[in-house]
C-alpha cells in the first residue's frame, strides 16, 4: 500500500476511516480527488467488492479520471466500481427498473431543446402568449419544482407557488406542468430532472424490494462535490444510505466555501446539515493547499471569514515565496480591457508563461467582448470556454433525431425534426394535424400515421417515412451502435443532403457528421479494447451515453490559448495566472444578490472560488464606469477587494477603493487602509419602498444603507433612469443610483 505513504495525516485518516458516515471538508487545492480515489482503492484492497461501491460525481470526466486513478492502484477491478454522474448512474438503474413506475426500459432522454419544444407546443395548445409564457422560463420553473420533489398536483395545491405565478402574470404554469409531465410519459421520455425524480419515486414507492436490493448492492456510497447537490439528490442519497439497519457507510467530499450553484438548485444546507442527519459522522478537514502561493491562500481566508454560516477551517500553504496580488483600476470598461491585456503581455514576457497558463474570469458572459477585442489587437490566441456544444449543432441533432426515433418510436420531438430533414414534401400543416390527432387520441405521432385523416399525397409520404423508421428499428436489433448509425446515416437522406452542399459551411457540417460517426465507432469498440465482451454496444446505450455529456466532458484541442470564462465555469480548474475582472458593486457581487445576506454570501463564495483558481499570479481589476442599459454607470469598487488585507496586495494603478459596505478603504500614503464605516441608521419596520416612477428631482428620499438625501437630477429613460442623490451622510455623499434597483422611500 505504498500509495498511502504519499498522503498527509488528515488525508490518510480520511482514506482509512471506512466505516460509518464520513465528511471530508476539502479546501481548494488540498488533494480532494486523491483522497476520494485512494479511499475507493483502499476499500477494494480491504476486501470490499468493487461493484458494491457507488461513487457519484457531477461530470463523466471526473468519473473517468477517478476510475483511471484507482486502476493504477488496484488494476482492472477499478472498472467494476459503479462510478458516474448522478444522472448516468440513475439512468442505468432506471433502464432496468423503469417498468415499476410505468416507463419502458427504452425511454428517451430529452435534452433542453427537446423540453423547451414540448413546453412551447403546450403553450400554443392552451392559447397562451408565448412572450409571457417564455418556454425557457416555464421550463426552469418546472425544473425547480421537480428538484424540490413538487409534483404537478402538489404544485397546484401550493398557495405560495400559485401566488408567485399570479404575481409574475403566469397563472397557468401549473396546467402547463401537468400537460408537460403527461406528454413526456406518453412519449416514453424523461428529461434530466426526471432521471432524479423518477429514481426517488422508484426508491420511495418500493422500499421493501428496490431499496433493499440497492442497499445490498451498494455497501459503500461516496459523493463528490457534495456542496453542489440539490434537495432531491440528497434525498436519494439518504434513501440509499439510511434505510432500516443500514450501516450508513456514506462518505461525502466537498467544501461549503465553494457552494456556488444555487441558481441550478444546489443548496448549501445539505453539507451544513449532514452531521445532523448522520449523527455519528467523522469529520476530516483537508486544510493544506498544494496549488497556490501564500498571498493567494491568505487572501481567500480573509474574504471567506465574512460569511457567517460556514464550516470553519484555516487553509494554509508552504509556498511562501509568492508575488503579491495586483489590483488594476481603470476609468472605463474599455480601458479595463486594454490594461488587463497589456498586463497579460507583460506577464508572459517577464515570467515566460504560455497563453494556456492564463485565464480571465468574469461574473457575466457579456463582459467577454472587450477582452476579446484587445486580445485580438495583440494577436493573442484565446478561446471562450463553454461555446456551442458539439451535440447542439444542427446537423448533429438532425442525425441524432433518426437514431432516437429508431430506439424509441414514441419520441414525438425526434419525429418532428426527422420529418422535415431532409425535406420529404411533408408540410407544416400536415405535421400539425398529425401531432394534434396523436395528442387527442393519446398515442404517439408515429402510431397515428395510419389513422390521421389527411388528403392528397400526405398519407403516402407519412407511411413511407414510417416504413423507413421500421426498417431502421429492425436493423438496429441485430447490429451494433456504429453499424446501425451508419445504416441510418446513409439511408435517411441526411448524408445525401449535406454532401450536396459544397459551400464552406456545408463542408464543415459534413466534417462534423463524420466526427459524430467516429464517436459512435469509438463507443462501439471501446469495450472490446477494455475486454468487456458482454458490454452493451447497442444504439440505445450510445444515445444514453451522449445524452449525459456535459461541457466538461468535451475534449479540447491542445492549442495554446488564453481562456476566457465565467467564474461559475472555472470551478474545478486551475491556472498559473488568473485575472478576476469587473470587480464592482452590483456586478461582482451581482445586483441580484443585494437583497439578502445569503445572496451576498454566495457571491463571496464565488469570489473565493475565482481567486483560488490561481497558482502563482493573481490580478484583480475593476472599472470606475461602464455602459449598462445604454447609459454610462459610475461604479464603486467591489467590497470583496476591501475584504482582502492590504498587506497582500500590490496596487498597480492608483487604486481608489469604494466608499461603502462592510469596510471602507481610503488612500493613506499610497497604501489601501481600511476604516470602519459610520452608516446611517434606518427604521426598517417603517421603511416602505416608493415606486421608481414616483421619484422626482428635488425630493428628499431615504435609502436603507445611505440614509436621507436630496434628488439632484434624474437622467435616462424608462427602465434606465438614474438618479443623482446628495446624501446627508459624510461617509456617503453624492451617488448615482439606477432607480430600477434603488429601493428608495420618498420622505418629502
Amino acid at each position: 500500500m505504498n500509495y498511502l505513504e504519499s498522503l498527509n495525516k488528515p488525508q490518510y485518516e480520511a482514506v482509512t476511516c471506512t466505516d460509518g458516515p464520513v465528511m471530508v471538508i476539502a479546501g481548494p487545492g488540498s488533494g480532494k480527488t486523491r483522497v476520494l480515489t485512494y479511499r475507493i482503492a483502499y476499500l477494494i484492497q480491504s476486501g470490499v467488492l468493487p461493484w458494491q461501491i457507488l461513487a457519484l460525481t457531477f461530470t463523466n470526466k471526473a468519473a473517468r479520471e477517478m476510475k483511471s486513478r484507482i486502476e493504477t492502484v488496484v488494476g482492472a477491478d477499478a472498472q467494476k466500481v459503479w462510478a458516474g454522474t448522478f444522472h448516468s448512474i440513475f439512468a442505468r438503474i432506471l433502464r432496468v427498473e423503469a417498468p415499476k413506475i410505468g416507463y419502458p426500459g427504452s425511454f428517451t432522454i430529452y435534452d433542453t431543446d427537446d423540453t423547451k419544444s414540448v413546453v412551447k407546443d403546450i403553450v400554443k395548445e392552451l392559447g397562451l402568449d408565448i412572450k409571457t409564457y417564455n418556454p425557457s422560463a416555464v421550463r426552469n420553473r418546472i425544473s425547480s419544482a421537480k428538484s424540490n420533489i413538487i409534483t404537478y398536483k402538489a404544485y397546484a395545491d401550493n398557495p405560495e407557488l400559485m401566488e408567485q405565478d399570479r404575481f409574475n402574470k403566469r397563472p397557468m404554469i401549473h396546467q402547463i406542468y401537468e400537460r408537460y409531465v403527461k406528454r413526456l410519459e406518453q412519449n416514453g421520455a424523461m428529461d434530466f430532472d426526471d432521471l432524479l425524480l423518477n429514481m426517488f419515486r422508484l426508491l420511495y414507492q418500493n422500499p421493501e424490494n428496490v431499496i433493499a436490493k440497492y442497499r445490498r448492492q451498494f455497501e459503500y456510497v461516496l459523493v463528490d462535490e457534495f456542496q453542489d447537490t440539490n434537495y432531491l439528490q440528497y434525498e436519494i442519497v439518504k434513501l440509499l444510505s439510511k434505510y432500516k439497519d443500514s450501516r450508513e457507510n456514506i462518505c461525502i467530499v466537498g467544501d461549503d466555501a465553494q457552494s456556488i450553484y444555487s441558481f441550478r438548485g444546489a443548496t448549501i444546507e445539505n453539507i451544513l446539515q449532514f452531521q445532523h442527519d448522520f449523527q455519528d459522522t467523522r469529520v476530516f478537514k483537508l486544510e493544506q493547499n498544494y496549488r497556490s502561493t501564500d498571498h493567494i491562500v491568505n487572501a481567500a481566508n480573509d474574504v471567506i471569514t465574512y460569511n457567517k454560516r460556514q464550516i470553519k477551517k484555516e487553509i494554509w500553504t508552504d509556498k511562501t515565496s509568492g508575488q503579491k496580488i495586483k489590483v488594476i483600476r481603470a476609468l472605463s470598461d474599455s480601458e479595463e480591457g486594454r490594461k488587463v491585456v497589456s498586463s497579460i503581455v507583460e506577464l508572459k514576457n517577464r515570467n515566460h508563461l504560455f497563453n494556456k497558463d492564463i485565464a480571465v474570469l468574469y461574473r457575466t458572459n457579456a463582459q467577454s467582448r472587450v477582452f476579446e477585442e484587445f486580445l485580438r489587437r495583440q494577436n493573442i490566441n484565446y478561446r471562450i470556454f463553454g461555446g456551442l456544444s458539439f451535440y447542439q449543432r444542427k446537423e448533429i441533432k438532425d442525425l441524432l433525431a433518426y437514431m432516437r426515433l429508431t430506439v424509441n418510436p414514441n419520441d414525438d420531438e425526434a419525429l418532428k425534426r426527422a420529418l422535415v430533414t431532409p425535406r420529404r414534401g411533408i408540410g407544416k400543416t400536415t405535421i400539425e394535424k398529425l401531432m394534434t390527432f396523436a395528442q387527442n387520441h393519446g398515442v404517439s405521432a408515429l402510431a397515428a400515421i395510419d389513422e390521421v385523416p389527411l388528403s392528397g399525397r400526405a398519407p403516402k409520404l407519412l407511411r413511407d417515412f414510417r416504413n423507413l423508421i421500421v426498417t431502421f428499428q429492425n436493423y438496429a436489433v441485430d447490429h451494433t451502435a456504429y453499424e446501425a448509425a451508419l445504416y441510418i446515416f446513409k439511408h435517411s437522406g441526411i448524408q445525401t443532403m449535406y454532401m450536396a452542399d459544397n459551400s464552406l459551411e456545408g463542408v464543415g457540417r459534413i466534417e462534423n457528421l463524420s466526427a459524430l460517426m467516429d464517436g459512435v465507432q469509438e463507443f462501439t469498440e471501446a469495450d472490446e479494447v477494455a475486454g468487456e465482451a458482454n458490454a452493451d454496444r447497442s444504439l440505445t446505450a450510445y444515445l444514453q451515453n451522449i445524452a449525459l455529456l456535459t461541457d466538461f466532458d468535451t475534449d479540447e484541442e491542445n492549442d495554446d490559448f488564453v481562456t476566457l470564462m465565467s467564474v461559475h465555469a472555472a470551478k474545478g480548474l486551475e491556472y498559473r495566472a488568473i485575472y478576476v475582472v469587473g470587480l464592482e458593486e452590483n456586478l461582482f457581487p451581482s445586483f441580484m444578490s443585494m437583497d439578502s445576506e445569503d445572496g451576498i454570501d454566495e457571491e463571496r463564495r464565488l469570489f473565493y472560488v475565482a481567486i483560488t483558481r490561481a497558482e502563482e499570479y493573481l490580478t484583480l481589476s475593476y472599472a470606475n464606469s461602464r455602459y449598462q442599459y445604454g447609459q454610462i454607470r459610475q461604479n464603486e469598487v467591489s467590497r470583496f477587494i476591501d475584504e482582502i488585507d492590504e498587506s497582500r496586495m500590490e496596487d498597480t494603478s492608483s487604486h481608489i477603493s469604494r466608499s461603502s459596505g462592510p469596510m471602507r478603504a481610503a488612500i493613506r500614503g499610497g497604501v489601501v487602509k481600511k476604516i470602519q464605516p459610520n452608516l446611517p441608521k434606518v427604521d426598517l419596520d417603517n421603511f416602505i419602498v416608493s415606486p421608481p416612477s414616483k421619484i422626482a428631482q428635488g425630493q428628499i428620499v431615504r435609502h436603507m444603507k445611505f440614509g436621507d438625501g436630496k434628488v439632484l437630477k434624474i437622467d435616462g429613460a424608462n427602465h434606465s433612469k438614474v438618479a443623482t442623490i446628495q446624501f446627508d451622510s459624510i461617509e456617503n455623499p453624492q451617488r448615482r443610483i439606477m432607480l430600477k434597483f434603488a429601493k428608495l422611500m420618498i420622505v418629502e
